[in-house]
């Protein structure tokens, strides 16, 4: 099963933003546990779109202010919630913002 770790922070944590992973994924990586992922540009970088009454309204920055934003994104293939879990609680990041773990999607949700 897949899962999805959205990181997050707020921007007390900046110092942090760019000391990567403290060689958090390699292991993982010669696991075969990580399927992708990456960093993020800061939110005020970002562009929101939706679309209303057949209309696109275009948001420069992130469309919610929140104290926290994503800051990255890491694809897990794990056997189950409770590896994924034990593996994220051991991101750095979970010590100074919070790691959203949520399953994705496979082909047999869509049948």
């Amino acid at each position: 099963m897949q899962y999805l770790l959205m990181i997050a922070g707020d921007e007390s944590a900046a110092e942090h933003q760019n000391d990567g992973c403290d060689g958090w994924g390699e292991e993982l990586e010669r696991q075969g546990k990580i399927r992708g992922g990456g960093g993020l540009r800061p939110p005020s970088e970002a562009t929101t779109i939706r679309v209303r009454d057949g209309e696109v309204l275009l948001t420069d920055g992130p469309f919610t202010e929140a104290k926290e934003q994503i800051g990255g994104y890491v694809v897990l293939d794990c056997e189950d919630l409770d590896e994924a879990l034990a593996i994220a609680a051991r991101h750095p990041a979970a010590t100074y913002g919070s790691i959203e773990v949520r399953p994705i999607l496979g082909p047999e949700d869509f049948a």
